[in-house]
């Protein structure tokens, strides 16, 4: 008899998290993927994003950038 599949918790920040940690909506986050302001998380099983820590530090130097010019 098979064993079931096991699928390895993924690590990672999800949009929803990303977008609330800074106050920022989906759309811009997917924007600034697409304008390619920011590198292109990785994505699970489901082909949602995972944002590492590595993404959530570029995205904190992005914002940090566009509040000191404004």
């Amino acid at each position: 008899m098979k064993k079931p599949k096991q699928y390895v918790k993924e690590e990672g920040f999800k949009a929803v998290q990303v977008c609330e940690l800074f106050d920022i909506s989906k759309a811009t986050l997917f924007r600034w993927e697409r304008e390619g302001v920011i590198a292109q998380p990785e994505r699970d099983w489901r082909n949602w994003r995972l944002y590492t820590r590595k993404n959530v530090d570029e995205i904190e130097k992005v914002i940090r950038a566009r509040k000191s010019v404004m």
